[in-house]
């Protein structure tokens, strides 16, 4: 019988072209599987085979675990209990005992035949797919084998996988037989499916592509450095040029439009921008937003967004149908676009004027006339007056020496008082918060000082905000919570 072992695993390690180990470690689960039956309880079995001899033995095992992860004596047995049969034993480790043999010829030959194939198919499978990963291919090219509940089964190579439903380019009718692209999206080794996950609506699917028709990309002469898509309808790229003498836009068009109609046309006719990537923010957003003509950009550092100003006559095209221009142009920038006419612009503008002089006229006991100064010669906030360097001031021609000084030591006095007042607020609203089981004052403190300084202020939070706030994790958030909302069910 151990003969009859070796000469199978030689045979199917042959003929199925995997590793020895593979075939042993499935005929190994094929003969645990058998032994398993003798039993009525659920039973851990183990089956060792010789490598070299073909000879086998089988056992029965539990795992050795503490009181409080002991769940069942059919699979686990209690330190204490294993303790007394193996002094040395560890948590984790495995008490085993040996059983008979189940026999060889008896164990239903065409049953452990599916077990041994079937681990051979996963070893096949999982061996192409190694060799794909290692390829380190991420656009793949390949014929719709099937459809099944609106996903495409793709097929490349040895390899079919999966291209979902809301991965496919909408109003797309892929069919039987279609050559398709698509990009890799992950690699899904829990799926007892296809385990390659393909898109066709990722911004790299774009990038790749024009890698593809455009040589210069690959010779590191061009590069895409930034892409949107609304798949199947609109998308952006912009480009950068390595080389003085290369137009990146006219290069990626190509003759007659040749490259960018090859990309159009493989993305169902998603029409494509191209544009010039600046290191610039301002000229960078501008040159996103064509075709519209911008007339004017106020850049937000601390809140990284833009206040676009565009002509009356321009809103409608830098805003695109259903806003898909804007939107396309921020996630390519990474900036917060606002978009709005002169008009609305000189309005904001008017209405952030004057509520920074009536903040200046009220914390620096000012008149309008110094206020509005202060205003136009670019000071916004408290802070800037109080600790902008003293030259800088000096140059008003409206101020003088004293006066600066004078609107510096009240601007400093009146951060003070509203730093106290903040304290103040921050140890009245702790008390309350205090009270709750499972709050510490450090966490108490900084949910003060943004606001909630109430039990009824916190039950009002979900989990999701209070983490924001907080920083701590989820759990945790979701206790204090539903500590703070013990009194609704009262």
């Amino acid at each position: 019988m151990s003969r009859e072992i070796l000469l199978l695993v030689d045979a199917l390690s042959r003929e199925k072209n995997v590793d020895k180990e593979v075939v042993f470690g499935a005929l190994e689960s094929a003969l645990a599987s058998a032994t398993k039956k003798r039993f009525e309880d659920e039973a851990d079995v183990r089956v060792a085979i010789d490598r070299n001899t073909g000879e086998y033995e089988s056992f029965r095992r539990w795992e050795v675990m503490d009181d409080e992860t002991f769940e069942t004596p059919d699979l686990h047995i209690k330190l204490e209990e294993a303790q007394k049969r193996d002094s040395g034993i560890q948590l984790g480790e495995f008490i085993e005992e040996q059983l008979e043999n189940v026999d060889f010829g008896r164990i239903g030959a065409q049953a452990a035949k599916q077990v041994i194939f079937q681990k051979i198919r996963d070893a096949e499978r999982e061996q192409v797919l190694a060799d794909f990963m290692d390829r380190k291919e991420h656009l793949v090219s390949g014929t719709v084998k099937r459809l099944e509940r609106g996903n495409a089964l793709i097929e490349f190579g040895k390899i079919e996988a999966l291209l979902p439903r809301d991965q496919m380019i909408p109003k797309e009718n892929l069919r039987v037989g279609d050559r398709v692209k698509a990009h890799l999206l992950r690699v899904d080794r829990s799926a007892r499916g296809p385990q390659v996950i393909l898109s066709r609506t990722s911004n790299e699917l774009l990038v790749k592509l024009f890698e593809l028709e455009v040589p210069e990309i690959e010779e590191k002469l061009l590069e895409i450095v930034s892409a949107a898509r609304d798949p199947g309808s609109r998308a952006k790229i912009a480009v950068l040029s390595h080389d003085s003498r290369i137009d990146p836009i006219g290069t990626c068009v190509g003759m007659r439009g040749s490259r960018v109609q090859g990309v159009t046309n493989e993305l169902a006719g998603e029409r494509v921008d191209i544009i010039l990537w600046s290191e610039d923010p301002a000229t960078y957003v501008i040159n996103a937003l064509a075709p519209a003509e911008v007339s004017s950009i106020v850049v937000d550092e601390e809140k990284h967004s833009m206040d676009v100003v565009v002509e009356e006559e321009n809103l409608a095209q830098a805003i695109g149908r259903g806003g898909q221009n804007v939107r396309l142009a921020s996630e390519m920038t990474g900036w917060e676009l606002n978009i709005m006419t002169v008009e609305q612009s000189s309005e904001k503008h008017a209405e952030e004027f004057s509520k920074i002089r009536a903040m200046f006229m009220e914390k620096l006991d000012v008149d309008e006339e110094v206020a509005d100064i202060l205003v136009q010669e670019g000071f916004n906030t408290l802070e800037e007056v109080a600790y902008v360097p003293l030259e800088e001031m000096l140059e008003i021609e409206s101020f003088d020496e004293a006066t600066v000084n004078e609107l510096r030591s009240r601007a400093r006095n009146s951060l003070l008082t509203a730093a106290i007042a903040s304290e103040e607020k921050v140890e009245h609203g702790i008390e309350d918060l205090l009270k709750l089981d499972g709050m510490d004052e450090q966490t108490a403190r900084t949910l003060a000082s943004k606001g909630v300084t109430t039990q009824e202020q916190l039950a009002d939070l979900d989990v999701d905000e209070l983490v924001e706030l907080s920083g701590m994790d989820g759990e945790r958030a979701n206790a204090l919570i539903m500590a703070a909302r013990a009194p609704w069910f009262a």
